[in-house]
């Protein structure tokens, strides 16, 4: 099994802490600005990048980070509290739970993003390996998903990424030792899966923007981690606050 920090590169150290925060804020106002005035996110991210010379991870960042005022209260309609889950049948975009998750634990930087999900930077690409940190991930998941008394969790994993099927089994194992029941579906397409389904868990944006309702659970889960962890977040709610100070005025 790999020893793998999940979602870091050393980069990181200069791009995510620090006086790269402040460059951060800036480039964050003139990104929303433009956004909200109808640019696409790619443009006026490309902009901002451009205009504060911006590392491709750090536009990257800011693209997964920011949404316009429509998209969070769209977003917002959508977005469950946590007593609708008791006794509720979930739907989890495995992947993309299970990665965040990894880089949660591997003291990565995850982001807070102003549309209430918690993302990342860690890529798929078509290949996956489960690392030291998979098990560690999988029981965060399985354990909040218990503490909400969720009944049932089906989770969707992509069919052609590799090792689907060992990640597949490595879930069903853990999950006897949980009370919620969980089935696992390997699916070819899976983002489709969730569309027009309600209480959909994932941090994928064009995901919560089809599902019927969507559910919070990485937030809820890095708000319960950080008690007693230390985590890498960056809080893009925080980093838009100059943006909103200025419309105000």
């Amino acid at each position: 099994m790999r020893t793998t920090r999940r979602g870091y590169l050393p980069e990181y150290e200069t791009t995510f802490r620090d006086k790269s925060l402040v460059t951060l804020r800036e480039a964050v106002t003139d990104a929303l600005f433009l956004l909200n005035r109808g640019h696409t996110l790619k443009r006026a991210t490309t902009i901002a990048m451009e205009h504060y010379q911006l590392t491709d991870h750090q536009r990257l960042a800011i693209s997964r980070g920011i949404a316009s005022n429509d998209e969070i209260a769209r977003r917002s309609k959508t977005m469950l509290p946590k007593e609708t889950c008791k006794d509720a049948t979930i739907l989890l975009d495995g992947f993309n739970a299970i990665i965040l998750m990894e880089s949660l634990v591997s003291e990565s930087p995850i982001f807070r993003c102003m549309d209430g999900a918690i993302r990342d930077l860690a890529n798929l690409k078509g290949s996956y390996h489960i690392i030291d940190k998979t098990e560690h991930a999988i029981r965060l998941i399985l354990e909040e998903l218990d503490a909400l008394n969720v009944a049932q969790a089906i989770i969707h994993i992509d069919n052609p990424v590799s090792n689907s099927r060992n990640l597949k089994m490595l879930i069903l194992d853990l999950a006897q030792h949980y009370r919620t029941h969980v089935e696992v579906h390997l699916i070819d397409a899976c983002d489709k899966s969730f569309y027009h389904h309600p209480y959909v868990i994932s941090g994928d944006g064009i995901v919560i923007d089809y599902a019927t309702t969507w559910i919070p659970l990485y937030a809820w889960i890095v708000q319960r981690y950080q008690q007693d962890h230390p985590v890498w977040l960056i809080d893009f709610e925080a980093l838009s606050q100059q943006y909103r100070n200025m419309i105000s005025l």
